[in-house]
């Protein structure tokens, strides 16, 4: 296992190295110019001009991005160029409330997706599997902004239940519980239905198997027969859509902290690009872009840990 998760590593090098250079590329094509950002709208052409030379802007692209990447290898990520404060400072204040945010909405939609597409697939045709079905398809077809406002509107606004702005807290406070209810139901609710439907596909092949005719024969109640041998074997599939959906919640994570005003590394990001901001962009771009990497690289040796057979792969 310790050899395919090193392979995998390997493998996710060249991947982060062409994020960096379609990063630094688009940030290029900005029709801002990042010194006159620096400089201000008052600033005299010479003052303009002594900025991009002090930031290597009139040096060619390939000088450019050489640079970019040898500040990274020393965990130099720069300075932002509205407020002149570093970018790891900055990404280092908004990470642990995105991580709150990940972790909330997946420790509910998970254990919720799975136990859908089991009760759907082990009554297959039943007027549960339709509803589960229903929903999950409906779950699916909502964006993650309409249901956001949504519960904004009638939880937070009409009902005044709980708080829709902003981060009351850590996770472990009672006010920080409160403020991530909402963000996280938001950012979940588009999870649940493409677990539960994996699961249900999945259970459904598994049930029609030898071993687990064997394992009814064997006088085995329904309730160990599904989670021990059709729901165990079921979930290698389930575990890989995980994996990926995981990293599309990335995304969905920076629509749903701009709702909410999250104060996390989504909304810091839609920030930065809105202001011009290209070195904070960038290194959002980075934090965003390792995470899905390394979620992938965790699901590469689960996928592993469940199926013997990739280890030889």
């Amino acid at each position: 296992m310790l050899r395919h998760a090193l392979h995998r590593l390997v493998l996710a090098i060249p991947v982060m190295f062409g994020v960096l250079l379609i990063g630094f590329l688009l940030m290029q094509v900005v029709p801002t110019d990042p010194a006159t950002v620096r400089a201000g709208p008052t600033a005299t052409p010479d003052v303009i001009a002594a900025i991009r030379a002090d930031l290597g802007l009139n040096e060619p692209l390939y000088v450019q991005f050489g640079l970019y990447v040898w500040r990274l290898l020393h965990g130099d990520l720069g300075s932002s160029i509205i407020n002149n404060v570093s970018v790891a400072q900055e990404l280092g204040t908004t990470i642990g409330p995105t991580l709150e945010l990940m972790f909330a909405s997946l420790f509910w939609s998970i254990p919720l997706g799975i136990l859908f597409g089991t009760l759907a697939g082990y009554w297959r045709g039943s007027l549960i599997d339709r509803a589960i079905m229903a929903l999950s398809v409906a779950g699916v077809s909502v964006p993650v902004f309409f249901l956001g406002l949504v519960l904004i509107w009638f939880v937070g606004f009409q009902w005044q239940w709980l708080p829709f702005t902003g981060r009351g807290g850590p996770l472990w406070t009672m006010d920080g519980i409160l403020s991530i209810i909402l963000p996280a139901v938001t950012l979940g609710g588009v999870f649940v239905g493409p677990v539960a439907r994996m699961t249900r596909t999945a259970v459904l092949d598994v049930l029609s198997a030898d071993h687990v005719r064997t394992a009814r024969a064997k006088g085995l109640t329904e309730v160990l027969v599904v989670r021990r041998h059709a729901l165990r074997n079921a979930m290698v599939p389930v575990v890989t859509l995980i994996g990926l959906q995981i990293g599309f919640l990335l995304g969905g994570a920076v629509v749903t902290e701009t709702v909410f005003s999250w104060p996390g590394v989504g909304r810091l990001a839609v920030g930065a690009i809105l202001s011009s901001d290209f070195p904070m962009a960038q290194g959002t771009i980075i934090v965003l872009s390792m995470g899905f990497i390394v979620v992938n690289l965790i699901v590469d040796v689960l996928y592993a840990a469940l199926d013997p057979r990739v280890r030889g792969a």
